[in-house]
């Protein structure tokens, strides 16, 4: 799993949801554009979780990136936002709150079996 995401606290919270839930995955972290097209040359996610703000470099520039080099990978909005556009934003698999990421494992189940 690739997630892009400036805040190591939030990044980590997301892994430990995930191996909570019984996922074995292996993450990576990055922030900005050059680093997210690294990543996606040098490691082969399953998944893109991306926070919808950061700084410099927000969720939808990372969003176009993963379309541009890898436009089948699933990719999930993450946003500690209140105000949440309901569906997820145009191209992305799905959109879940921070505050909410016990539901992440399944969510990723689902998007990988499709």
């Amino acid at each position: 799993m690739l997630l892009v995401d400036d805040s190591r606290d939030d990044a980590e919270l997301a892994e430990l949801a995930l191996r909570d839930g019984g996922l074995a995955v292996e993450c990576r972290r990055v922030y900005t554009e050059r680093a997210l097209r690294e990543a996606l040359a040098e490691f082969a996610p399953d998944v893109v979780l991306s926070d919808v703000n950061i700084p410099g470099f927000d969720g939808t520039e990372a969003q176009a990136v993963v379309r541009e080099l890898r436009p089948s990978l699933p990719f999930v909005f993450l946003t500690g936002s209140l105000y949440v556009p309901d569906p997820a934003p145009p191209g992305a698999d799905a959109l879940l709150l921070k505050d909410d990421l016990r539901r992440l494992p399944d969510l990723l189940r689902e998007l990988l079996a499709r």
